[in-house]
């Protein structure tokens, strides 16, 4: 397991999956190790995955100084990886929270990053998290499933303030297909995820929308947004506005999918992802073209 020294001391972990050109990944949660992203659904066979563990997550270890959980502290993080792998450009591809660390990255280190994909990725860094409503929007597509009518009414009280819901039933809500890979996938993740620092990675103050709109609307690397059809955090309208803020970005959504795009359809997933790793034309359905309003 690779070990590197972020700026302030605190010693990070990264794993290694595949061969071929990298690829900086960084996961979501917020503040959830990087073992529940596993192989990306077979994406490792066409790049090599460098699998960050966020401070404080996995095998990385806990910061001398919690405040250092916040997003914007933990760029700086993703630097060092990168001159630890000793690349003067990378490609970057961040699931979910880490949405938000990528895009302060390619703002403070545009000339860093090769090509940025973010994968239902909601634009918290740009004042836009998923609501309440968004999310039951995104649930009532699923009214045909089998367990929807025991996993709505939870749903909807845990997302009114009810507490904390039986996630082994509206866990459902977060994938496309809730088989038994899904069921697993979801009861990891308490496991993996670091409470404490849940809270601090996205604190209202890491985040100045306007100057990161302003930055990214300069961003000249080629950018990725991808979406999962039935993902209600965000939902395919939400995610777009990641695409809208960038001049060079692509948007796709992936049909079926919720919030692990990889584990509902791996081949979709990886086969779409790599194409635009690789720049490879993609036409139909699966990409949807972005034009970008300068504001």
């Amino acid at each position: 397991m690779p070990i590197f020294t972020a700026p302030d001391g605190t010693e990070l972990a990264y794993h290694l999956r595949g061969e071929g050109e990298p690829l900086l990944v960084l996961p979501g949660g917020p503040m959830r190790a990087s073992a529940y992203l596993g192989d990306l659904g077979g994406l490792d066979a066409h790049r090599r995955l460098v699998l960050l563990d966020l401070r404080g997550t996995g095998d990385s270890a806990v910061p001398a100084d919690p405040a250092t959980y916040r997003c914007d502290r933990q760029v700086d993080d993703v630097e060092a990886l990168r001159v630890h792998l000793g690349h003067e450009r990378i490609d970057v591809l961040a699931h979910s929270a880490g949405g938000s660390l990528a895009l302060l990255y390619a703002a403070r280190y545009p000339h860093r990053v090769s090509r940025l994909a973010l994968i239902t990725a909601t634009p918290w860094a740009l004042g836009r998290p998923a609501t309440a409503e968004d999310r039951l929007t995104a649930a009532r597509l699923r009214s045909a499933e089998p367990w929807f009518a025991a996993a709505y009414p939870a749903f909807e009280a845990w997302l009114a303030g009810g507490g904390d819901p039986d996630w082994a039933v509206v866990g459902a809500f977060f994938h496309g297909r809730w088989d038994e890979a899904a069921r697993a996938h979801d009861a990891a993740a308490d496991e993996q995820t670091n409470d404490e620092a849940e809270g601090l990675f996205l604190a209202p103050e890491a985040f100045d929308p306007v100057a990161l709109r302003a930055a990214l609307a300069d961003l000249a690397v080629p950018v990725l947004v991808l979406a999962g059809e039935v993902d209600g955090g965000p939902r395919p309208e939400l995610a777009r506005l990641l695409a809208d803020a960038c001049p060079n970005a692509e948007f796709a959504v992936q049909p079926g999918a919720g919030h692990y795009p990889w584990l509902d359809d791996p081949e979709w997933f990886a086969g779409r992802t790599a194409a635009f790793l690789d720049g490879t034309p993609v036409t139909g359905a699966a990409v949807r073209p972005t034009v970008t309003p300068r504001v």
